[in-house]
This record gives C-alpha cells, sequence and structure tokens, in this order.
C-alpha cells in the first residue's frame, strides 16, 4: 500500500501519527462509530486496506491484529439520538473527537478520510480515499467497521425481524419491507427519511 502521506512533511518531530475513520453514515439503525489509530513502525500489518473491499472473514483476522500489534486504539461512538440532533455528518464527527480523547497516547499528527475535519485541537489533515492509501486510516475503518458489525449482530437479539445481522442497518428491500410492515424500533434513525415515512404509515394504521 503506498502510504506516503503517512509521515507528514510538515514536522519531522511528528512521531505519534493517528489515522482516523468512521463507519456507519448511511444505516437507518444504529450508532455511527469511529476509531482512532496509532499503529507501531516496529510492527508493521500486512493487507491493510479500505474495509469494504476485503471479505468479512479476514476484517476479522485484522481487526484482532491491529488491536494487538498497534501503540494505540480507540473506538468513539455517537448514538441514534445525537444523530437525530446533530444530523449524521456532526454526529460522525463527535465519534471521530470522542476515539481520538480515548487514545492512551497523544497523537502528534492526525489523519482523517474524506474532505472534512472536525474540529480539534490536533494537527490535521483530511485525505480524499486516506482508507485506500494511508496504513492507520485503513486500520481504523477496519477495526470501526468490525466493531458496529457486532453490535448490530446484538441489537438483532433485542429487535428481531429486522434482519440487523444480516444488513446491519443499511436500507436493503428486506430492511424497508420489515420497516413498512413493523414499523421502527428505538434503534432506528427517526431524522431519515424511510423511517420517517415507516413511522407516519405505523401512525396512520393506528388511526381510527
Amino acid at each position: 500500500m503506498e502510504n506516503s502521506a503517512e509521515i507528514p512533511t510538515k514536522s519531522k518531530s511528528t512521531r505519534y501519527i493517528a489515522g482516523v475513520d468512521e463507519v456507519g453514515i448511511g444505516p437507518l439503525a444504529g450508532p455511527v462509530l469511529a476509531c482512532a489509530v496509532i499503529l507501531d513502525p516496529a510492527q508493521p500489518i500486512q493487507g491493510l486496506a479500505d474495509s469494504k473491499s476485503i471479505s468479512e472473514k479476514r476484517r476479522q483476522a485484522l481487526a484482532e491484529e491491529i488491536q494487538q500489534c498497534a501503540l494505540s486504539v480507540s473506538i468513539g461512538r455517537a448514538s441514534v439520538e445525537e444523530i437525530d440532533e446533530l444530523n449524521v455528518l456532526k454526529a460522525s464527527h463527535l465519534a471521530m473527537r470522542r476515539a481520538l480523547a480515548g487514545l492512551s497516547l497523544e497523537p502528534d499528527h492526525v489523519l482523517v478520510d474524506g474532505n472534512k475535519l472536525p474540529e480539534m485541537d490536533y494537527s490535521a489533515e483530511a485525505i480524499v480515499q486516506g482508507d485506500k492509501t494511508v496504513d492507520s486510516i485503513s486500520a481504523a475503518s477496519i477495526v470501526a467497521k468490525v466493531t458496529r458489525d457486532e453490535e448490530l449482530i446484538a441489537l438483532a437479539l433485542d429487535y428481531p425481524g429486522y434482519g440487523f445481522e444480516s444488513h446491519k442497518g443499511y436500507p436493503t428491500a428486506q430492511h424497508r419491507r420489515a420497516l413498512r410492515t413493523m414499523g421502527p424500533c428505538p434503534a432506528h434513525r427517526r431524522s431519515y427519511a424511510p423511517v420517517q415515512a415507516a413511522l407516519a404509515n405505523t401512525v396512520s394504521r393506528d388511526d381510527p
């Protein structure tokens, strides 16, 4: 993987580089998660890539290796209620700040996937498609994806019938059908149009 962005040229004294990525912008349900990772140059991890481009089995194995080999790994979350209150972009930035705050090491520089930076007190830069080109961001995307998928599988036990264990909250045909027939559950994001429509349909069915 090309990782020339891993060490910013602006500061030769930089020691700890934190890669940050989020997952869960598009789903209709569940939290948005962000992960911050500071990799250990002495323990390189082979096969890092955008989490969406590798198999579930490989993602899980890499997530375990990242947790074992990285200098620091931290997860930050924004709840469904925060997503509805703030909007999902602001909520994802909140999750990123929480992930950074949870690191056991203070990063000297932060690399964020995408083209927008959350407000933070660190030296930072946004890197478009950073999850494909920067090892620390790829590692963050993998851990975030694996963690959120596990949480949605657990959520399926609390709210059976929606298929969270398979679609992880994304607006698949199966999920939309469940929304129409069962109505939203507490894990659904009320600010998203398909959930609003399902909620309105549920209310209209209940009207005398």
